[in-house]
């Protein structure tokens, strides 16, 4: 059948990318920028690849022959104030577009929204939903809790509380209850929902076998961690305290820490179990979703991660708005140096950049520059998904890969900072006279008089960093001091 799939480069819609390809679909697969696409699944016959912005989207060049779709879009981490106003919109667009077409079925991942007073993200997951509802197709909504696995925003920030606080002081909502469910056990609903006819119209609640405080959870993670964690919760602290608090500590964007520092004001846990006996499987336990997310990030086989997508720098561009750097009206920054080690090893370093391995000259300062980008609510050193292979759209720290082409011997990142410009950082490998050069280059824009000032302010660093870094990354590692 034809499925149309969104949010392809999110944490859910990258999962079900995979499984539905596999399950034979023709999948019609929506992204805003076709060169952030995964490239492991370009080739594949029953892939289609549709480039679309459902805020201003163009209905002529969507597909009308679909019998399913996914509607996995938020914007959550766009605005603090006006996110739901955007969801809104793209809601009405979808919904627009899909009584063009032949659909029967419309499949939405939404969160529990138990309660009234329910926090400006679930209020906007419930009105999205009702949106939907309002479109000539059969609705199945699905609502979940907290997602547990790796890559998830959630996990992530309890993961790095838990890894750099021996002692926490949150605030009460910390004792708030939630029924958090396993990714693999999320993917396997979305999938078998898939035009099954007793879904048609209907609202499931999912979530694993246990209901948890936020508190048990981060307890439970630093159990399986074997590390002694104190976590204490007073009532002083507000919600944008704690966001304040995520924010610094976590990798989470200061939009998204502050949207999800707001949910946890309320309980969030099923109202109803009826998909356990329409869709039975396995439910993985809070601490089964850790165990197995340890694995993978030890093992570095992460599928997806949040901070792969824009939201996790609250940016909304395309990557062919920049792979072509400026050369006018810019300031540029370039060292050369011959490579002394092989071409594969030089571009094994230069691909391990960034994240826990970091930046191979003066570690500390790209740290401090990243604690500077938080401080002026950045997106600071987010760190990288996989350690050793990059490509196109993914996150590096407070950079975004724009090119990443071993064959061609060139990897371009994009600066996702707060600062007063536009920036770019090149790595080329090129032949000249018979061997092997690496060149360095950094390219600034500057806004105005402010840009101008920050990067005369900042050209004695790129001298000291620039120098160190690339004879980290052209010498042989027994001559390298």
């Amino acid at each position: 059948m034809n499925v149309l799939l969104t949010g392809v480069t999110g944490y859910i819609g990258g999962r079900m990318l995979p499984v539905l390809l596999d399950e034979g679909h023709t999948v019609y697969a929506c992204v805003r920028d076709k060169l952030r696409f995964p490239p492991q699944y370009r080739d594949h016959p029953n892939l289609r690849i549709v480039e679309v912005d459902f805020m201003n989207p163009d209905f002529s060049t969507l597909p009308s022959d679909i019998d399913a779709a996914y509607y996995l879009i938020h914007s959550m981490t766009t605005s603090l104030t006006h996110f739901d106003e955007a969801e809104e919109r793209q809601a009405r667009s979808f919904t627009e577009y899909m009584n063009h077409t032949r659909v029967r079925q419309v499949i939405y991942l939404s969160g529990i929204t138990a309660g009234e007073h329910l926090s400006q993200h679930l209020s906007s997951r419930k009105r999205v939903g009702e949106i939907l509802a309002g479109g000539n197709y059969a609705l199945t909504i699905l609502r979940a809790a907290i997602i547990s696995g790796a890559g998830s925003a959630s996990f992530e920030i309890m993961y790095d509380l838990v890894d750099k606080l021996p002692v926490m002081i949150g605030p009460d909502s910390l004792n708030n209850e939630c029924q958090p469910i396993g990714v693999v056990n999320v993917v396997y609903y979305l999938k078998e929902v898939l035009l099954n006819e007793a879904t048609f119209g209907q609202t499931f609640d999912i979530g694993g076998p246990e209901i948890l405080t936020y508190r048990k959870m981060l307890e439970i993670i630093a159990e399986v961690r074997h590390l002694k964690r104190r976590i204490y919760t007073v009532n002083w602290i507000s919600a944008r305290l704690a966001a304040h608090w995520f924010y610094f500590i976590t990798s989470a964007s200061y939009k998204l820490a502050v949207n999800l520092s707001d949910s946890m004001k309320n309980n969030v846990i099923c109202q109803e179990n009826r998909i356990r006996e329409l869709i039975p499987q396995p439910l993985l336990t809070f601490r089964q979703t850790v165990e197995m997310a340890l694995e993978k990030i030890a093992s570095d086989n992460v599928l997806t991660s949040w901070k792969d997508s824009f939201s996790s720098s609250g940016l909304n561009y395309k990557l062919s708005q920049h792979w072509k750097v400026p050369e006018h009206g810019v300031q540029t920054y370039e060292v050369s140096r011959d490579v002394a080690v092989s071409r594969d090893e030089v571009l094994r370093r230069i691909w391990e950049t960034g994240g826990t391995h970091g930046w191979w000259y003066a570690n500390w300062l790209w740290k401090a520059r990243g604690l500077l980008d938080l401080f002026d609510k950045g997106v600071g050193m987010r760190g990288r998904t996989n350690k050793e292979e990059l490509s196109p759209g993914d996150a590096l720290d407070f950079w975004r890969v724009l090119i990443a082409d071993k064959l061609g011997g060139r990897l371009l990142l994009y600066a996702e900072m707060v600062m007063p410009g536009q920036g770019w950082l090149d790595f080329q490998l090129t032949e000249k006279n018979g061997k092997l050069v690496l060149t360095q280059k950094a390219t600034f824009r500057p806004h105005g008089w402010k840009g101008r000032l920050y990067w005369l302010s900042t050209m004695p660093l790129h001298h000291f960093i620039f120098h160190g870094m690339i004879r980290k990354l052209t010498t042989p590692a027994s001559l390298v001091k």
